[in-house]
């Protein structure tokens, strides 16, 4: 079993550690009490659900490696994603609060995660309350993006819908240092992409047609090349988030 513990030669490396420090200074102390919370690392297969709508589930995952999807399974058979959890992450955000989850989680790929039981969790922010500052941070992206997702699907169209959900993409995976200049993998099915974008597939099709022949990007492989970036970003009124950093201690005693 390998955790944050035995990551001590490369503690930063791991996506929710790299995401991290992007909102807080995190010590070696820190980290280290992180470690002793985790109870295993998991590599869960694709297609398996890791969280069940309508069950309990009293875990916090930090996702190393893979891409899953947060989703809601109506009566008539339909599916949204409610939103892509990508490396940095955290599975049980928000359906361990809950009493019990109100949405599922499915591995769209292998997936790599250290798990801890939401009780440690909570008794490490009694006991650093800069966790559970973090952990608040982490809430709000959270908020700020399904917001977005809501103006996705009430007013943008649907090219406006596409170019703003691969910079949302794109971005997150920057933010953890997974993207290179201008492109990013995209190791899931057409059919993921438009049950998040709620478009049926031959729309989705289509709109990413529109896409490549207006010259703003170019796909092969599953790797998406953003070719004007710009325009994308004029196109899809896409604002990148970017939350200021928690203040620390110090901060805090010079305003005081």
């Amino acid at each position: 079993m390998r955790s944050f513990r035995t990551m001590a030669m490369v503690p930063r490396r791991h996506p929710f550690v790299v995401r991290l420090d992007r909102y807080m200074a995190l010590s070696d102390d820190d980290l280290e009490r992180l470690s002793e919370l985790v109870e295993a690392e998991h590599t869960i297969n694709k297609r398996q659900d890791l969280v069940v709508d309508g069950y309990e589930y009293r875990k916090l995952c930090f996702l190393e490696s893979g891409f899953a999807a947060r989703y809601k399974l109506l009566r008539n058979g339909k599916r949204q994603i409610v939103n892509l959890i990508l490396p940095g992450d955290v599975v049980g955000l928000p359906g361990s609060f809950l009493q019990k989850a109100r949405y599922s989680v499915i591995a769209l790929t292998d997936l790599k995660l250290q798990v801890c039981s939401f009780g440690g969790f909570v008794h490490l922010c009694y006991e650093r309350p800069q966790f559970g500052l973090m952990l608040s941070w982490l809430a709000i992206q959270e908020a700020v993006t399904c917001a977005e997702h809501t103006i996705n699907a009430g007013r943008r169209t649907p090219t406006e819908r596409l170019a703003h959900f691969l910079l949302e993409i794109y971005s997150r995976l920057q933010m953890v240092g997974l993207a290179a200049e201008n492109n990013f993998d995209v190791p899931f099915s057409q059919e993921v992409m438009s049950d998040a974008l709620a478009l049926s597939l031959p729309h989705l099709n289509r709109t990413l047609a529109k896409l490549r022949a207006d010259g703003l990007i170019d796909v092969a492989n599953h790797r998406v090349y953003l070719i004007n970036p710009e325009a994308l970003e004029m196109l899809g009124h896409f604002q990148p988030l970017d939350l200021t950093r928690i203040p620390s201690a110090q901060d805090r005693n010079r305003s005081a």
